[in-house]
């Protein structure tokens, strides 16, 4: 398959790799052109817009930052929906907000264009193994088309609805989910080693009982290990997705009191730590809080 891939940092870069060790012909673009180099000598093109990344391809993949990085990837006469053909195909990897997914759902229909939306869950590193978490929305025909280029990508793709903005909305809350648990397990910790425990027994005995899954046991051994740098997912990052969270928590009504902790906290984290600090740095929030220095 002809694919175009558009944004090429710490998740789209090794996604991009995938897709041609998958056997797909890609074409690449990228804001810093740098990022490119390991993909192009694995036989990528590199393109030199959003527009000749999309010119004559089937699909094109976005795995941008933000909302703002996306529109302005779409927009103007060097943007993606210059470059697509009619009928071709654009799925976003980005976790973006709800509102957003709408407005470039009916942008792309506007033009003739498909859209999905198709965010992931994993880090970098789940990435690099092709072990990522596809969820999926849109038409079912554009869906079936994006699957096999989808399925290089992970190691499970979940379809939750027909609007692409589903997909969004799904992502948010496990996204929401992770980070409260990140911040539970953070508190736990911090208790414990002010009770005598060490974190680590602590540790052994969650994820050896009730708790035994990937992000108690993943993230468990960054905050043991101190493994916060270079971040994975950085904490600027998680703290646009909780605004996001809180954008579509108030336009549905929904009370979220558990929401308002964890963005204070991710802020204290980057205001004190900078932006380079990993979301799971909230632990060391939790740390210091609670009179405890690492």
């Amino acid at each position: 398959m002809k694919i175009g891939f558009i944004g090429l940092g710490n998740m789209g870069g090794p996604i991009a790799a995938n897709l041609i060790r998958a056997g797909h012909e890609l074409a690449v673009w990228n804001r810093s052109p740098d990022k490119a180099r390991a993909l192009v000598e694995a036989g990528a093109h590199l393109a030199a817009s959003p527009r000749e990344t999309g010119a004559g391809r089937d699909l094109v993949f976005s795995m941008l930052a933000d909302d703002a990085a996306l529109d302005a990837v779409l927009a103007g006469p060097s943007g993606l929906i210059a470059g697509l053909r009619a009928g071709a195909l654009h799925v976003s990897l980005s976790t973006i907000a709800v509102t957003t997914a709408e407005r470039t759902a009916a942008v792309h229909a506007e033009h003739g264009q498909r859209f999905l939306c198709a965010p992931v869950f994993g880090r970098p590193e789940a990435a690099a193994a092709a072990k990522l978490y596809v969820v999926a929305a849109g038409d079912p025909a554009d869906l079936e088309a994006a699957r096999p280029a989808l399925l290089a990508l992970g190691q499970r793709v979940f379809v939750v609805g027909t609007a692409p903005s589903a997909a969004c909305l799904v992502k948010l809350c496990g996204n929401f989910m992770i980070l409260a648990a990140i911040e539970s397990l953070a508190e736990a910790m911090a208790l414990a080693e002010k009770g005598g425990i060490e974190p680590a027994q602590l540790l052994e005995v969650l994820t050896g009982t009730l708790f035994d899954s990937p992000i108690y046991r993943n993230y468990g051994r960054i905050m043991l290990e101190g493994r916060f740098r270079p971040a994975g997912f950085a904490a600027p990052l998680g703290l646009k997705d909780m605004r996001l969270v809180a954008q579509s928590a108030e336009a549905l009504r929904v009370p979220m009191p558990v929401l308002g902790v964890l963005r204070d906290h991710l802020l204290q984290t980057v205001a004190t730590l900078g932006p380079e600090a990993d979301w799971s740095e909230i632990a060391a929030t939790v740390a210091r809080n609670a009179g405890l220095r690492r």
